[in-house]
C-alpha cells in the first residue's frame, strides 16, 4: 500500500482556516483578531501553523503591512469555501433540532422596509419570540449577493428576479399610484391612462434601485421612448417632497403612500385605469435551503398578517387570493385625504 505526502500531511484546523480567512479580508492581524475575536499573537500562530501543516507561504509580512502571497491569494478563496460550507452544516443541524430559533438574517430592499417591517417584526416577536430576526436593508443587486455568498438567509424584495438557484416564496401584489402636486391636472383622479405617463415630468429613484427600473418599464409600455431623468432622489422620501416641491410626478407603491403623503399637504395622489400597472413583492431564498421548510411557513404567517394593508395577498402558487384591505379607490382617497 502506498500512501501520498498528502496524506501524511497534518490536517489544517477550522480555527486556522477563520484566522487566514480574517487576515485576507482585513490585510492587519490587529484588525482581523479582533473580527474574531482571537488575540493577536494566536491568530499569528494560527497562520503559521496553517503554513506549516499546507507546506507553502500564504503571507508576506513586513514591517508596515500583509500581503498575500500568490499561494495565499488562490487559497483564500478555498478556505472561505470550505468555511462557508461548515457554516451550512452547522445550519442545518440547527434547523433540525429547533425550527424558528437562531439567527434569521434578512434583507430587504429600501421601498419595502420602512412600509413592511412594522408587520414583519410584530409577526415575528408574536408567533416566534425564539427566533433572532437580524434586518439588513440594501438594493436588489447587493441582497443577491448576499443571499449567494451565504451573508444573508432570507430577501424580502420585489420579483420575479429570474436568478438561478434562487427560489421565490410570493405574498402579494400592489398597485402604483400617480403622486403630484396639488394643483396638478391629474392630481386626485382615478381611472387615469397609462398614456398619460408620456408627458409628465417623472422624478425617480437612483440607478440601483429596482423601483426605478420598474417605473421605467411602466413609462415603457405606456409608449414613453425616452427616460425621465432630470432629477432622481437616494429614497423614497426625498423624491415625494420634491413632487410636493412642484418639480415633477412621481410613482408610488400603494403601500408606500400613507407614510410618505403624509408629511406634506401638497400632495395629491391618481389612481390608474385597467390593467393598473403593480408590482409583486415575495421572499426569496436559496433553492434548496436547509431552512426551507421554515420559510415557507414564515411565508404563509406573513401573507396572513399582511391582508390589513392596501394589497392584494397571492399564495405560494401565485394566485391572489381574497383579502380584507381597503378597495383601490378608497384607499387612494384615504392617502390623499
Amino acid at each position: 500500500m502506498t500512501v501520498s505526502n498528502t496524506s501524511k500531511r497534518k490536517q489544517p484546523s477550522l480555527a486556522q482556516l477563520r484566522a487566514f480567512a480574517a487576515v485576507a479580508d482585513h490585510l492587519h492581524f490587529r484588525d482581523a483578531a479582533a473580527a474574531i475575536g482571537m488575540s493577536q499573537p494566536a491568530l499569528s500562530g494560527a497562520v503559521s501553523a496553517l503554513e506549516e501543516a499546507l507546506g507553502v507561504t500564504l503571507l508576506e509580512r513586513t514591517t508596515r503591512k500583509v500581503l498575500l502571497s500568490p499561494a495565499g491569494e488562490r487559497l483564500s478563496v478555498r478556505a472561505k469555501a470550505v468555511l462557508n460550507e461548515v457554516g451550512a452544516l452547522l445550519e442545518e443541524a440547527e434547523a433540525v433540532r429547533a425550527p424558528f430559533t437562531g439567527a434569521l438574517r434578512l434583507g430587504v430592499i429600501p421601498t419595502v422596509a420602512p412600509y413592511l417591517l412594522p408587520t414583519v417584526l410584530r409577526l415575528v416577536h408574536d408567533r416566534y419570540p425564539d427566533l433572532d430576526l437580524q434586518v439588513h436593508e440594501e438594493q436588489t443587486a447587493t441582497l443577491l449577493d448576499g443571499l449567494a455568498s451565504g451573508r444573508l438567509d432570507l430577501l424580502l424584495l420585489a420579483v420575479p428576479l429570474g436568478v438561478p438557484g434562487v427560489t421565490e416564496l410570493p405574498l402579494f401584489d400592489e398597485d402604483f399610484v400617480l403622486v403630484t402636486p396639488m394643483e396638478h391636472e391629474l392630481g386626485g383622479r382615478e381611472g387615469i391612462a397609462r398614456e398619460a405617463l408620456r408627458e409628465l415630468n417623472l422624478l425617480l429613484l437612483d440607478e440601483g434601485h429596482c423601483l426605478r427600473d420598474q417605473a421605467l418599464d411602466i413609462c415603457r409600455e405606456a409608449g414613453r421612448a425616452d427616460a425621465p431623468v432630470a432629477t432622481t432622489a437616494a429614497g423614497l422620501s426625498t423624491l415625494v417632497q420634491l413632487v410636493a416641491g412642484g418639480l415633477g410626478c412621481t410613482l408610488l407603491p400603494r403601500t408606500a403612500v400613507r407614510v410618505e403623503t403624509s408629511r406634506s399637504s401638497r400632495l395629491l395622489t391618481g389612481t390608474f385605469a385597467e390593467p393598473v400597472p403593480t408590482r409583486r413583492i415575495a421572499l426569496a431564498m436559496r433553492t434548496g435551503a436547509a431552512r426551507e421548510a421554515e420559510y415557507e411557513e414564515l411565508a404563509a404567517a406573513l401573507r396572513e398578517a399582511l391582508r390589513p394593508l392596501p394589497v392584494r395577498v397571492v399564495d405560494g402558487a401565485g394566485r391572489i387570493t381574497p383579502c380584507a384591505g381597503p378597495p383601490a379607490a378608497s384607499a387612494a382617497a384615504a392617502a390623499a385625504g
